[in-house]
């Protein structure tokens, strides 16, 4: 078979204007709540895009961690590519797609640190492994080898014990929405296609061709 006639209909639900929550972190609440009680796989998995001053883009996958204080959550390596990306263009895109649920969800906005007391308290009910891997990993930059790597987590254990503290370089970012799309797969490509931009104090939303 080739890549031409792999193809799906998309038949599971629709979403209309009249089923959507005026606020769309409800909204998203709602169908995140949708996707756990189906058991996806990982449903917290998204796709972060950032890009350079001057438009070079990268994306990769990262978990979302909380959905609070207007804004989606995730924490990494301040000094990967990701985080001088942002640190030097503050704006970022995230993509949630829920293959079973035939739904996608787009944001975009703009990105802060969280606050380090909020670092601090993710970072101790992380595993034990994945505090010290922060200290050992110096998050995109080139490896010898793995042994190399090996070598700096068994130091990392050594150096810090079983209660490391969370390293200067390692914490949580926020993306603050601009621009939310709910997408529903639809038969023959007509998909549902709903965007929340704002409106005042509020939020409009728009329907989108397929």
């Amino acid at each position: 078979m080739s890549l031409a006639d792999l193809r799906k209909d998309y038949l599971r639900a629709r979403f209309d204007e009249r089923d959507a929550d005026p606020d769309p972190l409800a909204q998203f609440r709602m169908w995140f709540d949708e996707a756990l009680k189906a058991e996806l796989p990982e449903p917290n998995a998204m796709t972060l895009a950032t890009a350079t001053p001057d438009g070079f883009p990268s994306a990769r996958i990262v978990l979302l961690k909380s959905v609070e204080h207007g804004g989606f959550t995730f924490f990494t390596n301040y000094e990967s590519r990701k985080g001088r990306e942002l640190a030097a263009n503050p704006r970022a895109s995230l993509l949630f797609h829920w293959v079973e649920l035939e739904r996608q969800v787009r944001i975009e906005g703009s990105v802060d640190r969280v606050p380090a007391e909020e670092s601090d308290d993710y970072y101790r009910v992380r595993p034990l492994g994945s505090r010290i891997g922060a200290w050992a990993s110096r998050q995109s930059e080139v490896l010898p080898d793995r042994i190399t790597l090996e070598a700096k987590v068994e130091a990392a254990k050594i150096r810090h014990g079983d209660d490391p503290p969370r390293p200067p370089h390692w914490g949580g970012y926020r993306l603050l929405p601009s621009a939310l799309e709910f997408w529903q797969g639809r038969a023959s490509r007509l998909h549902d296609r709903l965007r929340y931009v704002p409106n005042g104090t509020a939020w409009r939303i728009e329907r989108l061709s397929p």
